[in-house]
């Protein structure tokens, strides 16, 4: 197989690391903003369960919990699923393990925001909901952008653990590449799609922390 060949095979499967990644992002975040307020809930039951769901998804492999969102409908409920459903397992243990991560992340930003600021807002006839979003959440989102940025870069690399249940992304690509033509070629190609895809990201995060720094 010819370099310009492997460079092809492995672009399309880009595509579907790059679809797996955007996905996760995408339902992940607003996902891990409502964990995050169910933890930090006074219900004690929707704390606990939120607290535990938590500890479960952080404390487990990422690999075991795609495998547990593959398999379980068959294995528990005798549910036949088509290949297809790769890609749904997929973006749902990508988004479950990350949402977690995602809400520890906002409980920390928002926990680190000073009482006398909800005080002021609500002196001045805010209601719950505008001190939030209009006050609370801006400096939040600041704040935890360092943080956020890292498990996003994170993200990009874990997205080869698709692999496990057989998606064709491109890691899972690269290997059946390589193992078909017995060279290292296929990985050398994926390690700098991944460098590259790593590289813009990062640099997409740093944009937008100079952006919302109040000391440019």
């Amino acid at each position: 197989m010819t370099f310009a060949k492997m460079l092809e095979l492995l672009s399309v499967a880009m595509i579907a690391t790059g679809e797996i990644f955007f996905l996760t992002l995408l339902l992940s975040l607003p996902l891990g903003l409502v964990i995050a307020f169910g933890r930090m809930s006074k219900n004690a039951v929707l704390r606990n369960v939120t607290k535990f769901y938590i500890s479960v998804m952080r404390g487990t492999p990422l690999m075991l919990q795609l495998l547990v969102v593959y398999f379980g409908p068959y294995y528990m409920l005798g549910i036949k699923l088509s290949t297809g459903y790769r890609f749904i397992a997929a973006i749902i243990g990508f988004v479950l393990n990350y949402a977690a991560y995602f809400a520890e992340i906002y409980r920390a930003g928002i926990e680190s925001i000073s009482i006398g600021q909800y005080e002021a807002a609500h002196v001045l006839g805010y209601s719950k909901a505008q001190t939030f979003f209009k006050i609370i959440l801006p400096q939040v989102v600041k704040r935890i952008l360092p943080p956020v940025t890292n498990e996003v870069i994170t993200l990009v690399k874990d997205t080869s653990l698709a692999f496990v249940i057989a998606f064709p992304e491109m890691f899972t690509k690269a290997k059946e590449i390589a193992a078909a033509e017995k060279a290292m070629m296929p990985y050398v190609i994926a390690g700098a799609f991944y460098y590259v895809f790593n590289f813009l990201v990062a640099a997409g995060m740093e944009k937008v922390e100079k952006r919302l720094s109040y000391y440019r």
